[in-house]
């Protein structure tokens, strides 16, 4: 009788659970939820890079070394690192709203404190705090997305993923002309206040999972720290760490790069990496829906796409005029951004739903550690060489490393 009233207990769990992925596929809101982590990570992402669009002549004025421009971005992404860890973690407890909330609201302050910023010190502390707070949206929205996404998940990561690139092309669009116009710190400004606003708007709208779905078991610390022995998750955080690690580095350094080596204008530096922002945005959903296709191989999409990203960042630095970078961003946009969905994707799939907030902040912690490095890095070897094509070529072993982390990452990954 036992064994019976098991047996039943276990054909009702199916079929709920068959009954709640149905309801998941069908509601409408899962879009709005898409959304509301989508604008979070856009604007988290538009407040990081902000910085990167007028380092070159800002950074001339408050006295700071060519080399050290990318000091603020590497302040930034180390705060991000460590709030990364704890982020993933709380979002897993606290849910995808709470944690969203929690990271954008602070985010605001901060960004909004950085337009007083006076001096390198100064600066440092503050993007430092800028990371510390941003850094649980990603888990929370990497939390959010599986729950209401599970057969199209690849396309909702594709979707959720041209936030960043969308927010290269806002940047570059935006910030040097308000700051033309307005002053630097007034654009900062305008950038807090909107962030802070949505993190509003996140608390009031945003819902962690449909409602005819059950919460998820708490996790325990051993299950989590269990995610660090998952082998397909220590390849997939090294391949997104040298991947990032030229995404971030370009972003950083692509407009001075051109500014001070060619006499580009800010403005039309900032046009021309908003193309490579474009390329971004449509390779993303693209590359993400081709992973959900049947018998499709992620893991192959990885490796090609990070090998052309290699590829077109030796060609960038190769180019000269404003007419040949015009031609070869976009391009370069499509690689250095399209990886990131379909590995974001296998990193899903390989903890499942129940522990993707802390698998998601711990695999992105090792992935912005590329991020936090390469902006120094790149500064240091332009710094004393001059030489874009040293600088790029320093950016291109990043995506070199990540194919190679990609070849141990196993060709049967379970979607879930």
């Amino acid at each position: 009788m036992e064994k019976d009233l098991t047996s039943s207990g276990e054909v009702s769990g199916a079929n709920w659970t068959a009954s709640a992925a149905v309801e998941t596929e069908a509601s409408p809101f899962r879009w709005v939820a898409l959304f509301i982590v989508w604008a979070a990570f856009l604007l988290s992402y538009v407040d990081r890079v902000a910085w990167s669009t007028v380092a070159a002549p800002v950074g001339a004025s408050l006295g700071i070394k060519v080399s050290l421009l990318g000091a603020f971005v590497t302040a930034f992404y180390a705060g991000y690192v460590i709030a990364n860890i704890i982020g993933g973690m709380l979002t897993d407890y606290l849910g995808g709203r709470a944690t969203m909330t929690l990271a954008l609201l602070p985010l605001g302050v901060f960004t909004f404190g950085f337009g007083q910023t006076t001096s390198l010190t100064m600066g440092i502390v503050i993007q430092l705090a800028m990371g510390f707070a941003a850094g649980a949206d990603y888990s929370a929205g990497m939390k959010v997305i599986p729950a209401w996404f599970t057969r199209d998940r690849g396309r909702a990561m594709g979707i959720y993923t041209t936030a960043t690139s969308l927010a290269v092309v806002l940047a570059n669009a935006i910030v040097p002309s308000l700051s033309a116009k307005y002053g630097w710190s007034s654009a900062f400004h305008m950038l807090g206040a909107v962030t802070f606003a949505w993190g509003i708007v996140s608390l009031l709208f945003l819902k962690n999972r449909p409602g005819g779905e059950r919460a998820p078991a708490k996790n325990s610390a051993k299950e989590m720290l269990g995610l660090l022995r998952n082998r397909n998750l220590i390849f997939l955080s090294l391949a997104g760490c040298g991947g990032l690690w030229a995404t971030v580095g370009f972003g950083a350094w692509g407009n001075a790069l051109m500014t001070r080596q060619y006499g580009i204008s800010p403005v039309v530096a900032g046009s021309i990496i908003a193309s490579f922002g474009i390329g971004a945005v449509i390779a993303k959903p693209t590359l993400g829906w081709i992973s959900d296709l049947p018998g499709m191989s992620r893991r192959l999409m990885s490796i090609l796409c990070l090998l052309a990203f290699a590829v077109m960042l030796v060609i960038f630095g190769m180019c000269s005029t404003t007419t040949q970078f015009y031609i070869v961003a976009p391009v370069l946009g499509a690689f250095s951004y399209g990886y990131l969905p379909v590995l974001m994707a296998q990193i899903s799939d390989a903890s499942g739903k129940r522990l993707a907030g802390a698998s998601a902040g711990w695999t992105n912690a090792i992935w912005q550690m590329g991020s936090a490095v390469s902006p120094l890095a790149v500064g240091n070897v332009y710094g004393g060489t001059h030489s874009v094509v040293l600088a790029l070529l320093t950016l291109a072993v990043g995506p070199v490393i990540a194919v190679v982390a990609m070849l141990f990452v196993s060709k049967n990954i379970s979607r879930v």
